[in-house]
Order: structure tokens, then C-alpha cells, then sequence
């Protein structure tokens, strides 16, 4: 009886304990279906991050590494030594005062530019002027030969024939033609010249003849020989004069410019 209840004692235990172990190992299946892949073990999540932290930091330093290997490797590739900050500094400095010095230089030769571009439009500006005043000149010339040809036309003509009723019509036809002429000239800004009784002017007259005129001042033209004209303000042609000179004085008989 004893060793028939110790054996039963004994059983009963093993087959009590045949459900705890399948408890025991449906809890683990059940924790490993949880658990995520990699996270083995009763500390897995700890000793995976570990991993993976220092898998990060190995790979930084490497490629640390290899940059540092690789700059200095191509410092001494194109003949250059690594340079300290100071000298980086210095070299920023004169690169500064460089870029400093090709601008000043940029803006001054900018200005030139500018002042150099309105000059010649100014100058522009005034020839078009010029061109637009005087393209005339040449002709407004050759006409001046037609006017002298009224005015001597004029002069030619006797005194007696003048009076003589049948040729009254003719002398004022030549005299309303020479006034047409002079009035077309003023119109286009030729001006004629007539200066009696002035002094003479070397830009604007020419010395024909001098003679002694006591009732006259030494330069005073006494006489008009060809009438000037001016294109608005550019001779064409100087007027043609006598002019007087002091009996008694050695100066010059009119105010000649002898530096010109």
C-alpha cells in the first residue's frame, strides 16, 4: 500500500504538470508573435537599439575618417600643406581688400563711361544742330554772286535813265527782285553785313584800302565796297571795306589782330 500510494504521489504530479508546461510555452509563442524581429531574448529591444547606435557611430567615424584621409590626401595631390586658420584668415583679408580695389576701379571706369556717353551725345546733339542750321551754306554762297548782281545792276544805272518815266517800271522790278532775294535770305537766316561808319572788326571785315580822314577815328570804315553775310551766327563772307587812318599816329589804321 505504501509504495503503491507513493507511486500514485508521484504520478500525480507529472500529469499536474503537463498543463503548466503547455501554459508556459503558449505564453513565449505568444510573446514571440509580439515581439518584433530582432527583439529576441528577455532584454532584446535594449541590446538591438545598442547595436544600432553603435553601427551609427561607427559608420560616422569612418567617414570621418575617410574625409580627413581624403582632404589631406588632395592638399598633397595639388602641392598645398593644410593651412591654419590664421593664415585662412590673412588670405580672407587680401581677398576682401582685392575685391574691394577691382570695384573701386569697376565704378570709376563706370563713370568715365557715363561721362564719356554724355559727351557724345551733346556732341551729337550740337552737330545735328550745326548740320540742320548750316546745310545751306554752300548754296546760300553761290546765291550771294546773285545778289551783288542786283546791287551792281542797281548802282550801274545812270541818274538821267533813272528819271526817265519809260524806264521806271524796269528799275523797280530790279529793285523788288533784289528785295525778294534779301527777304528769302533773312527768312533761312543769312543776314547781310553793312558796316559804315563802324570800327572795324577783323572777324567780321576785310581791309580793302586804307586812307587818311581827319574827321574820321583811326579804324572807322569809311567805306563799303561788298556787303558781308552771316549764316545765324557763321560768316559766309566779310564784308569788303576802306577804313581810315590817322595822318599823325604810327599805330596800326585799324585794330588788326596780329596774333590770329
Amino acid at each position: 500500500m505504501t509504495h503503491s500510494q507513493n507511486s500514485q504521489n508521484f504520478q500525480t504530479p507529472s500529469s499536474g504538470s503537463e498543463p503548466a508546461t503547455e501554459n508556459v510555452g503558449a505564453q513565449n509563442d505568444e510573446n514571440d508573435a509580439r515581439t518584433p524581429e530582432g527583439f529576441t531574448g528577455p532584454t532584446g529591444p535594449a541590446a538591438y537599439r545598442a547595436r544600432q547606435s553603435q553601427a551609427a557611430q561607427d559608420t560616422q567615424r569612418e567617414s570621418d575618417e575617410f574625409g580627413s584621409s581624403a582632404n589631406q590626401s588632395g592638399d598633397m595631390e595639388s602641392g598645398q600643406t593644410p593651412q591654419n586658420p590664421e593664415k585662412i584668415g590673412n588670405a580672407t583679408t587680401d581677398q576682401v581688400a582685392q575685391l574691394e580695389q577691382a570695384l573701386a576701379q569697376a565704378r570709376d571706369q563706370l563713370l568715365r563711361t557715363v561721362a564719356e556717353l554724355d559727351n557724345m551725345r551733346k556732341r551729337s546733339q550740337r552737330e545735328r544742330e550745326d548740320a540742320s542750321k548750316y546745310a545751306v551754306s554752300g548754296f546760300a554762297r553761290d546765291l550771294l554772286d546773285v545778289a551783288d548782281t542786283f546791287k551792281r545792276a542797281l548802282h550801274a544805272i545812270p541818274e538821267e535813265v533813272k528819271l526817265d518815266e519809260r524806264n521806271k517800271a524796269v528799275i523797280e522790278g530790279l529793285e523788288a527782285m533784289e528785295r525778294a532775294l534779301l527777304r528769302c535770305f533773312e527768312k533761312n537766316g543769312i543776314k547781310r553785313i553793312e558796316p559804315i561808319d563802324e570800327l572795324f572788326d577783323p572777324h567780321y571785315h576785310e581791309v580793302m584800302f586804307e586812307a587818311p580822314f581827319p574827321d574820321k577815328a583811326q579804324g572807322t570804315i569809311i567805306q563799303l565796297i561788298e556787303p558781308g553775310y552771316l549764316l545765324h551766327d557763321r560768316l559766309l563772307r566779310p564784308a569788303r571795306v576802306g577804313v581810315a587812318k590817322s595822318v599823325s599816329s604810327d599805330q596800326p589804321p585799324y585794330n588788326l589782330d596780329t596774333q590770329a
